[in-house]
Order: structure tokens, then C-alpha cells, then sequence
């Protein structure tokens, strides 16, 4: 059967003096099956798409959601695939409405992607509300797959356990024990932070102190001063996007990497490493679920989504990729898209794509896969513009992740297959 393009189509939600960006695909198909309700299968890629995570995110996760239809073949059941697409601005109550709007009139069947860890508990929340499965890819907080669980609630990429027990775990063990952090004000901050201070404080290491910023801040001086101050062996970053390499770039210019403080950024995007570049971000580790460079299968999808994007592909982005081909592969699989059956298929079904080559997902809908610790190459070791990691180690998904029963997740509370 060839396959045909449409046109994007706009999303429109009501009542929001805000602009929502919108995009769908559809494909010229046969009589639909009849398990596929109103006869699509539509998927909302939510985001921030004008702020501070919009390079992390953005368009760039729904560049990867379209390849990952694309490569499914378009179609599941029967059914045409629509991508669509709208900006959070990193708002709770944002999220909120257009996830009401897309679920009671634009009969999105599930919400995937959702950085900005408080847009993503109130979308879950209400996702398990109306019984509706959301992926959350961008958003971090341990509590979305831990004490805020949801039946019909999956995290896919990493989350702020994983990422500490990566750089700050190294870094401790390696003599590198003392810590202050610069911490995001909100949910994802303040878990990343809680998460690496136990991890420092398990291998021995000493937290000293921290100081609380306000998200997406411009001037970073007086923080970077109190962080000066402490002593600190290690300023840990606990936050993201241009949050993050508005700190780093504000290290550099007060001198303390030259002073011998170490700078480790907890969750450190491909998009970050890139503005900063090598001469600005040399040195630090970071922890990620994937590279663009480590082999070849990885390569030659980088490629593809170049040549869409302009930009290679981060973990956030690749971690869309394979929540929607796995969203569309438990379609398959249950034979509909009825929300309690694809959920059923997604806590059973193996996750083996080029993201996670043997995932798994747990009952808490924690997807488990291998992490890896990186450290950002110096301007002599780097061959070219994105070529910005070398590998230091492999984290086994078991250690990264925690279990159901340490998650703090409620699975008595699910409903009974």
C-alpha cells in the first residue's frame, strides 16, 4: 500500500490566551478496524516549545514522534496515525487544559513526552482521571513513576534516581565529596537534589549546602557566588535546559573550574553541550540513556533526524521516538487502542528498539534500561561540531532504577488485570 502524506493540521484549544503550535500526519488507508476507536489513533505530543526546554524538547520531540509512525508504517489496525502537538510553557495549569481539551473534544487517545515534572504529575493525574495513557519522556521527577503513580502512567527516558545515581555516584567515589547545589524551583529540582543528596550521603560524601533559583532565570551571579563561598568541592547543577548553561556559562566567567571547584550538571541535554560547546562545558559528566554516536544503528537514525531537524537528536528526543513506537506496537498487540488493554501490553512487552536495546517496564510503568555516564570532551578531542561525549561507564538499568517497592508507588491501588 503507498503511503500518503497529508498536510499538519492545527490543534486548537479554547479558553487559553496562549498559542498552541499543532502538526498532525495522516495516511490515505483502508476500511478502519473496528477495535480503533473514532477510527484514528491520535497521539499528543506535549511540550515546551518557546522556553527553556524548547531545544530539549519542542519540535525536536515531534520531529521524532512522525519518524516513529513513519517506521511503524503509518498505520495500526487498520487505522491512520495523527501526531499533534501543543506548547505547555512549563505552566501545571496550562498542561492541564489542553490535556482536557485534546481528551473531551479532540479525542487524543494518549499524551506523550510532558518535560517540566509539575506539567507532567497534573497531566498524568488527570490522564488517570479520564483513564488515558500518558508517556512522559521529558519530565524527571522519581514521584511520576513513584508515589504519584498511575495505572495508565508510563516514564520512559531517565528520571532524577538514574541521574544521580550516575554523575554524582562517579564523582563521590572518585574523591569528590563535598557538594552545594544550584537547584530548579520546582518539582524536578527539588527531586533531583533530594535524589543526589542520598547518593552522595550513601558513599560517604557531604552535602554543604544549597540555594534555590527561580525556573528559566537569566542572571545567575549571586547564585554562583554562594556556591563559590561553600567550599564545595562539586556544584551540582539540579536543573536543565538553559537554566543549565546560563549556570555553567556563569561558573566560567567567576572562575571556578580554575579555582579547582568541579562543575557536574545532573541532567545535561545534547542541545546544552551544543550552545555551550566544548571550550565552555569541557569536563562535565552527565548521565544519559543515549548518544547519537555510540554505534552505528544510532548513527544512521541521527542522520535521518538531521536531515528533518538541522540537529542531532538528544536522549529526550530518541526516548519520544520509542515511546510512540511502543505505544503503537501495544496497539498491535492487544488488537484496540482501549486504554486498560495497551496498558496491560506496555507493562508486559519487552522495549527493545534503538533507545533501549533490553528494556522493560515495571508495574510502576518505569521503563528500565541501561544508563551511561559521560564526560563532555575537551575542544582538542573533539572531531566536529556535535562530536561532544566520550563514554566513562555503563550503569545497569537495575542499578539506575529503583524498584516498585523502593519507588513508593502504590501498585495495590491498579486495577486487577
Amino acid at each position: 500500500m503507498r503511503i500518503v502524506f497529508n498536510r499538519e493540521a492545527s490543534v486548537k484549544v479554547a479558553a487559553l490566551a496562549t498559542g498552541i503550535a499543532a502538526g498532525a500526519i495522516g495516511w490515505a488507508v483502508p476500511a478502519v478496524s473496528q477495535e480503533i476507536s473514532d477510527d484514528v489513533v491520535k497521539i499528543g505530543i506535549m511540550n515546551d516549545r518557546s522556553g527553556v526546554y524548547a531545544d530539549a524538547g519542542g519540535e525536536g520531540s515531534v520531529v521524532a514522534a512522525r519518524l516513529a509512525v513513519e517506521d511503524f508504517g503509518g498505520t495500526v489496525l487498520g487505522a491512520p496515525v495523527e501526531i499533534v502537538a501543543a506548547d505547555h510553557q512549563n505552566k501545571a495549569d496550562i498542561g492541564s487544559n489542553v490535556a482536557r481539551q485534546w481528551y473531551d473534544e479532540d479525542k487524543v487517545d494518549a499524551i506523550m513526552d510532558l518535560p517540566t515534572s509539575s506539567v507532567a504529575l497534573a497531566v498524568q493525574s488527570l490522564s488517570r482521571e479520564k483513564k488515558k495513557i500518558t508517556i512522559v519522556s521529558g519530565g524527571g521527577s522519581a514521584e511520576i513513576s513513584g508515589s504519584q503513580c498511575s495505572p495508565y502512567g508510563f516514564q520512559w527516558a531517565y528520571d532524577t534516581r538514574a541521574l544521580s545515581r550516575g554523575t554524582a555516584g562517579a564523582l563521590v567515589r572518585g574523591g569528590d565529596d563535598t557538594w552545594f547545589f544550584l537547584t530548579a524551583d520546582y518539582a524536578f529540582g527539588d527531586s533531583l537534589q533530594s535524589q543526589a543528596t542520598a547518593v552522595i550521603e550513601a558513599n560517604g560524601g557531604k552535602v554543604l549546602g544549597a540555594v534555590r533559583h527561580p525556573l528559566s532565570t537569566s542572571d545567575f551571579s549571586s547564585f554562583i557566588l554562594q556556591a563559590q563561598s561553600s567550599g564545595a568541592k562539586v556544584i551540582g547543577l539540579a536543573n536543565a535546559g538553559l537554566d543549565t548553561s546560563n549556570a555553567v556559562k556563569a561558573a566560567n566567567e567567576f572562575g571556578l573550574t580554575e579555582a579547582g571547584q568541579k562543575m557536574a550538571s545532573l541532567l545535561l541535554t545534547l542541545s546544552d553541550a551544543h550552545s555551550l560547546g566544548t571550550e565552555g562545558a569541557q569536563g562535565l559528566y552527565l548521565t544519559a540513556g543515549w548518544y547519537w554516536d555510540q554505534d552505528d544503528e544510532n548513527r544512521e537514525f541521527a542522520k535521518r533526524y538531521m536531515e528533518r531537524h538541522g540537529k542531532m537528536p538528544d536522549m529526550l528526543h530518541v526516548g519520544v521516538y520509542s515511546a510512540v513506537l511502543q505505544y503503537l506496537k501495544a496497539i498491535k498487540a492487544a488488537g484496540t487502542d482501549e486504554t486498560e488493554a495497551v496498558a496491560r501490553k506496555l507493562h508486559e512487552m519487552p522495549v527493545e528498539d534503538l533507545f533501549a536495546k533490553k528494556g522493560r517496564v515495571l508495574e510502576n510503568g518505569r521503563m528500565v534500561y541501561d544508563m551511561y555516564l559521560f564526560q563532555v570532551k575537551s575542544p582538542d578531542e573533539s572531531s566536529g561540531e556535535w562530536d561532544l561525549y566520550k563514554q566513562v561507564e555503563t550503569i545497569p538499568g537495575d542499578k539506575a532504577y529503583a524498584t516498585v517497592a523502593e519507588s513508593g508507588c502504590d501498585v495495590s491501588s491498579f486495577p486487577k488485570n
